[in-house]
């Protein structure tokens, strides 16, 4: 019986010796095959594509009668924008400590919801250049660099704005000119 046991050890070691040396000289295996990836991926595109089609065609592919004509109705009853043109700006801009002076000079535009704001906004016209004196001062001439400075100009002009003729409000504040020297 020893020797049953012994010889039932042995094989036992020598497949544990074997998985051992399958495990260190065998590469690991992919999880994915290749082939498998492709399907799936060819699968996601049809599936998005069919998607697609079929929301072009339910909601965009063709417009209803009933739509444009509310839609042209709808354009019909909006009231057009009024346009107020500000008096020029010319601040120089914060030096940061440089020897050299800089100046902004700004023409803007208020685009106004109706032409009643343009009665609103005239009495608080001196507020409204005291808030763009201020503001235009502290910038600096890297605050102004790219498409992002003058956007967020623009917004920060068009809350000051609000801010100043609250209750009322205007749509946006439009550049006319912009010149840094």
């Amino acid at each position: 019986m020893a020797k049953k046991k012994n010889a039932k050890s042995d094989a036992e070691s020598a497949d544990a010796e074997a998985e051992g040396e399958e495990g260190k000289a065998a590469p690991a295996k992919r999880k994915f095959s290749l082939k498998m990836i492709l399907m799936a991926v060819v699968g996601l595109a049809l599936v998005g594509g069919l998607g697609g089609g079929g929301y072009y065609f339910m909601f965009g592919g063709h417009a209803k009668p009933e739509a444009a004509a509310a839609a042209a109705a709808a354009a019909k009853e909006t009231k057009p924008v009024v346009f107020l043109d500000m008096p020029d700006v010319l601040v120089n801009l914060s030096s940061g400590g440089s020897d050299r002076t800089q100046y902004l000079k700004v023409k803007v535009t208020l685009e106004l919801p109706d032409q009643t704001m343009s009665a609103q906004i005239q009495p608080v016209m001196p507020r409204l250049m005291d808030a763009f004196q201020t503001y235009l001062r502290e910038l600096r001439p890297t605050d102004l660099d790219g498409s992002a400075g003058l956007y967020r100009l623009k917004e920060e002009l068009t809350r000051r704005v609000n801010a100043a003729i609250a209750p009322g409000h205007i749509n946006a504040v439009l550049f006319k000119e912009i010149v840094i020297q």
